[in-house]
């Protein structure tokens, strides 16, 4: 069994609005996804997490009630898709984690940090998860890339705790699920979905999923919900390297992630540790 994670999020969250474009009044074309994405899932008769950027359900709260009656899982992936490691974010995400909360009724018990950005500088918010009841993280990434990764981190499931982010503490009362990698030439990479899933071939990431349940051990996957409805994308200039990481193969993203899930059982994280 391996657990699939969809990061459902505004393409035009605010850094990619402070970085790239003037900023206007938001219109987060992305919920009206929600429904596409949902049939598609039941279709192929998966389970999936929705790690839910809060101010979308706060716009679309019937989101929530479709997500839970067809038996998918909503988890906490902040309010507003702050990176954890951004000035003063500290401060605020015991306050979003709070309104998450209420949004969701207390549903969330699992996190995933915006851009993984959960790393040695931001490991304090893995005592807030905890100290607010959450069950499960999925934000490490055990190779390097440009933005993100801890390197020398676990593959398979591990508890994690603030004090070691990198290594299994039997002691730690968070249950971390890394992303799925592989090595090519010796290299660690990722191979966990999004734009490795639209870019590598598809046998890498078959052949990954394989070397990890062979131990039986579930693959962490992701992919974003912009990814799967990118007829509702807007095509905006970019630099050459973002324009390829954003658009390459997009519109091939949902019939990649298909022969994935018929090919190999997935399932939403909460189900997978009730079921454990």
């Amino acid at each position: 069994m391996n657990l699939l994670g969809i990061d459902f999020e505004d393409w035009f969250h605010p850094e990619f609005i402070q970085n790239h474009i003037k900023p206007t009044k938001k219109n987060p074309v992305i919920i009206n996804g929600i429904d596409k994405i949902l049939d598609w899932l039941r279709k192929n008769e998966t389970l999936a997490t929705f790690f839910m950027v809060g101010e979308l359900l706060e716009i679309k709260p019937e989101m929530l009630d479709k997500i839970l009656a067809a038996d998918h899982e909503i988890a906490f992936h902040s309010m507003y898709h702050t990176r954890l490691d951004a000035p003063n974010y500290k401060e605020k995400f015991s306050d979003e984690i709070k309104r998450f909360d209420k949004l969701t009724s207390k549903k969330s018990i699992g996190f995933r940090a915006p851009s993984f950005s959960l790393n040695h500088s931001s490991a304090w918010a893995i005592d807030v998860l905890v100290n607010n009841n959450y069950k499960y993280d999925s934000s490490i990434v055990p190779a390097k890339t440009r933005l993100y990764g801890i390197p020398n981190a676990e593959t398979k499931p591990y508890r994690i705790t603030s004090n070691n982010i990198e290594k299994d503490n039997p002691n730690g009362k968070l249950l971390e699920f890394p992303l799925l990698t592989t090595k090519i030439l010796g290299k660690s990479i990722p191979a966990c979905g999004g734009f490795y899933l639209r870019t590598l071939p598809t046998r890498i990431i078959e052949s990954a999923i394989k070397d990890i349940n062979k131990n039986n051990f579930p693959a962490s996957f992701y992919i974003h919900s912009w990814e799967l409805t990118p007829e509702l994308m807007p095509k905006v200039p970019l630099s050459l390297m973002e324009n390829f990481v954003t658009y390459h193969n997009l519109g091939n993203t949902m019939k990649r992630l298909t022969g994935l899930i018929k090919k190999f059982k997935f399932t939403s994280f909460g189900r997978f540790i009730s079921n454990s």
